[in-house]
């Protein structure tokens, strides 16, 4: 990877105020930001507008590449969770991002065909999505229809959306039953984002997919393995940091922002 195409995920760093965290993000040496759609909404609630946001981005040099908020309601109630994912596009539409990741639901009991169910749904809302400009990646491990790549693959395939896809993220690559085999031609057609993280040395069925996380070159995964294969496909996209840790929750967004950036320099030739 390249160091353009590093990313940050808001929700990696702590604290209430946006623009210290894109400070932060830009004195780190990030360009790239992956937001937390809730944080945003917060500024929004409070007075804010998108554009005045968008403007925050445009002075630091720093470009919204898309979001995240909900899961995709498919075996659930679908009218309210619809019309906030389409909000949430609208509003990457607006800060200037191209993708909006999401998980998807499940109950518990399993239909006859879920992974179809889910395609389906997922194709007609990203269809929706379409004048935003801004596409659906479907982050697997949220439910337990969508459990590993290959799964998560087959709903990009059936949709039938060129506006549906997927998102990789090590640490579900390894508490699931993804398999290596699995990042293959068809995987890479389907290849939306990637986010990085690295994870403990625990057996993956033993794991928090979160709290287990890691700084990169911290963990046992092999991330230059994984990452370079995903290029070797084809993959052009951005690789954006993703942590769930209380230490780094803990520390000045600067601090962490920094440790975070500096951690994914070893992946970069």
């Amino acid at each position: 990877m390249r160091k353009d195409q590093l990313a940050i995920n808001s929700v990696s760093t702590g604290g209430t105020d946006l623009d210290e965290r894109l400070d932060a993000y830009v004195g780190a040496g990030f360009r790239n930001v992956e937001f937390q759609l809730g944080q945003v909404w917060a500024e929004i609630e409070k007075g804010r507008s998108a554009e005045d946001i968008r403007r925050g981005l445009d002075d630091r040099g720093l470009r919204c590449i898309g979001g995240f908020e909900t899961e995709l309601a498919v075996f659930g109630p679908k009218e309210e969770n619809h019309a906030r994912i389409l909000r949430n596009a609208e509003l990457l539409q607006a800060l200037g991002g191209t993708l909006l990741v999401v998980g998807t639901d499940g109950g518990s009991v399993r239909p006859a065909d879920p992974l179809g169910e889910v395609a389906g749904v997922a194709g007609e809302i990203a269809e929706r999505m379409t004048p935003t400009g801004v596409r659906l990646a479907i982050e697997f491990n949220w439910s337990p229809w969508v459990k590993s790549l290959r799964s998560a693959v087959e709903v990009a395939r059936r949709s039938e959306s060129s506006r549906v896809g997927v998102l990789f993220d090590p640490a579900h690559y390894h508490c699931t039953p993804s398999k290596f085999d699995q990042l293959d031609e068809e995987a890479a057609r389907y290849l939306f984002h990637v986010h990085v993280d690295d994870m403990r040395d625990k057996p993956g069925e033993l794991s928090d997919c979160n709290a287990d996380r890691e700084l990169p070159g911290d963990g046992i995964l092999p991330l230059g393995e994984l990452f370079g294969r995903i290029e070797s496909l084809g993959y052009t996209g951005c690789f954006s940091i993703e942590m769930f840790s209380d230490h780094l929750w803990s520390l000045p967004a600067a601090e962490a922002a920094k440790l975070m950036y500096d951690s994914l320099l070893p992946l970069c030739v």
